[in-house]
Formats: C-alpha cells, structure tokens, sequence
C-alpha cells in the first residue's frame, strides 16, 4: 500500500475528487492548508498599500491505495490538476506497512 500526499490549487479540487473517484479509490482525507512553493507568494494592493502574500490556499488530499493503482491515481491526479503553470501543487509518496479498520479489525488492504 502507498500512501500519497498531493497539493494542488483549491480550483482544481472537485476535478481531481472525480478522477480519482472513476479510478476506484474509496477514501480520502481532504484538508484546506497554506503555503507556498517556488512561487514564494505574490503582491496585492489593497486601499493603495502593497501587501506580501507568501502563503497561498491551497488543498491537501492524503489517501492510502492498493500498489496496484498507485500508477493511475497519480496519472489522475496530474492530468486534473496540471495547468501548466507554476503552482500547479506537488505529489508524495510514502509507503504504508499496515491499515487497520477501527471498527472490525480489518487488516491490509482490506481496511482501506
């Protein structure tokens, strides 16, 4: 099992939900976090004064998959989220040794 950790731009968010949902993975945890990459923020004025935004929305998606679908999760995710642009967001990989389901003691992949 792997477990990936993608940012992207909150736009992009329900795109990358319905890839990964018509790939078949089940589950995942989505937290609206901020930060910044290469980009290092922006400037914007507002009431004639020059602000420095350097941490900018973005949205955290973690799941746990099968190995067997790592390669088409990541493919989904890349071709909903991609711009082209910078800022676009990033993809971790971590692997996962065990899962356990709370409820009824399901180990493996049969937790996910």
């Amino acid at each position: 099992m792997t477990k990936l950790e993608t940012v992207i731009q909150p736009a992009k968010f329900d795109a990358v939900k319905d890839a990964l949902i018509e790939i078949g993975v089940e589950g995942m945890t989505v937290t609206e976090v901020r930060g910044h990459g290469r980009q290092k923020g922006h400037t914007e004025f507002y009431r004639g004064r020059e602000y420095t935004v350097d941490l900018l929305p973005k949205v955290k998606i973690e799941m746990v998959v099968p190995d067997h679908i790592v390669d088409r999760a990541i493919q989904a995710i890349t071709n909903a989220a991609r711009t082209g642009k910078i800022g676009d967001g990033k993809i971790f990989l971590t692997r996962v040794d065990e899962a356990i389901r709370i409820r009824n003691d399901d180990r493996g992949e049969n937790a996910l």
